[in-house]
């Protein structure tokens, strides 16, 4: 009988080896040693305080709200013993917890039926290890799966659907909980207060299982494992390690399109470019980060000829209901017409309805119209960057 070199799996495995099989190779194979990056252990903070939080609500059986005061008191414990640093994302962290409490509402403990449920899944000679967030309880034929996400990116509906993560979380749970005839899979996107919903039919599910037993067999037998640029390259945490990562720091496209009547190249390169693009983007954040780090003690940094400095920029959240009910009163039109106008309540889409009210209401009106909804938004102070040449 041939011994498997990777008989047990894991949803984090597979990925790193279809995205990069160099990543994979220096993470599982080579076992390098490499310092995870500021977002993935901010995400592993966040986790560990929402799971310490629900999971609390369980064990002493509660129903009610969850208390803000305690998953901050996690959230300082969580942050210290990870050793995380930087005011702005301390605060992203915050605001985050305090989103998470409000949305939640109350809560039962009997809804919940698991938190970090671990499980393993045979799939033909493999088995997949895995741990799921969250496991609620909808009804006496439904269940949720709950994976909560810190991605500063929100999911495409295609990806959503087709996520083998959340397909291999349902297979998992049906094998758990087998009464359950209906399992809806939910990404709870944190930052953005969204739940990213889909469901899976057994072909899917036959399908990604079927997938996972062929990822498995080729990670057997692969010989070569050469780098693959992708937009997860930002967060590896080999990339310095990574000669493709830093080619792409060079911002050089290989495949530059020469005739643009060629939309098959012209596409190509516009795939290569964005690529490109978001690894420079992030290396040019995580630099920035450095230059704040320094900046927190000093008024100014004046490096190469130029100037960076930081300044508090105060930015307005506006809560839906209030803000309808201000605008409904002020200008006679209806909750729906509004909402057609305003689906989502930030700056941009207020100042668009306030210049159109503009040309039904005099200048005062509007002006007190404009303080009522000031005073009605939550202000949010944080630090910014600034970075000018020196003259």
């Amino acid at each position: 009988m041939t011994t498997l070199r990777n008989a047990h799996l894991s949803y984090s495995r597979l990925t790193r080896f279809e995205q990069c099989p160099l990543s994979y190779k220096l993470h599982y194979l080579d076992k390098k040693q490499a310092e995870p990056g500021i977002p993935l252990r901010f995400g592993k903070v966040i986790h560990a305080v929402l799971e310490n939080l629900v999971r609390e609500v369980v064990v002493d059986e509660r129903t009610g709200p969850l208390s803000e005061d305690r998953a901050i008191e996690l959230y300082r414990e969580a942050w210290t013993a990870d050793g995380l640093a930087g005011v702005e994302v301390f605060e992203e962290g915050l605001h985050i917890l305090r989103d998470f409490v409000r949305e939640e509402g109350s809560i039962d403990h009997r809804d919940v039926l698991a938190v970090e449920k671990e499980f393993h899944l045979p799939v033909g000679p493999f088995t997949v290890l895995g741990f799921i967030d969250r496991v609620n309880w909808i009804d006496d034929d439904t269940i949720e799966v709950v994976d909560y996400k810190t991605n500063r990116q929100i999911f495409t509906r295609d990806e959503v659907d087709s996520s083998l993560q959340l397909s291999l979380y349902h297979v998992a749970v049906q094998r758990l909980w087998p009464w359950a005839k209906n399992v809806r899979l939910t990404f709870r996107m944190l930052r953005h207060g969204l739940r990213q919903e889909t469901t899976r039919t057994p072909e899917q599910l036959a399908d990604a299982l079927a997938y996972v037993e062929t990822l498995g067999a080729q990670t057997e037998t692969a010989t070569e494992f050469p780098a693959r640029l992708n937009a997860n390259c930002i967060y590896c945490d080999h990339r310095m390690h990574c000669p493709a990562y830093a080619e792409a720091l060079q911002g050089r496209p290989h495949l530059v399109c020469e005739d643009t009547r060629d939309l098959e190249a012209v596409a190509r390169e516009r795939e290569q470019v964005a690529r490109l693009a978001k690894i420079l983007y992030a290396r040019k954040e995580e630099l920035e980060g450095v230059l704040k780090a320094h900046l927190r003690d000093r008024d100014e940094l004046v490096l190469g000829g130029v100037r960076y400095r930081m300044f508090t920029n105060t930015s307005h959240e506006y809560p839906l209901d209030a803000t309808l009910s201000v605008l409904a009163e002020a200008t006679g039109m209806s909750r729906d017409e509004l909402l057609g106008k305003v689906a989502v309540v930030e700056k941009k889409a207020l100042d668009a309805v306030l210049k159109d009210v503009g040309k039904r209401l005099d200048k005062p009106r509007v002006s007190l119209l404009k303080a009522e909804l000031e005073a009605k938004a939550d202000k949010r102070h944080s630090p910014r960057f600034w970075a000018k040449e020196a003259g």
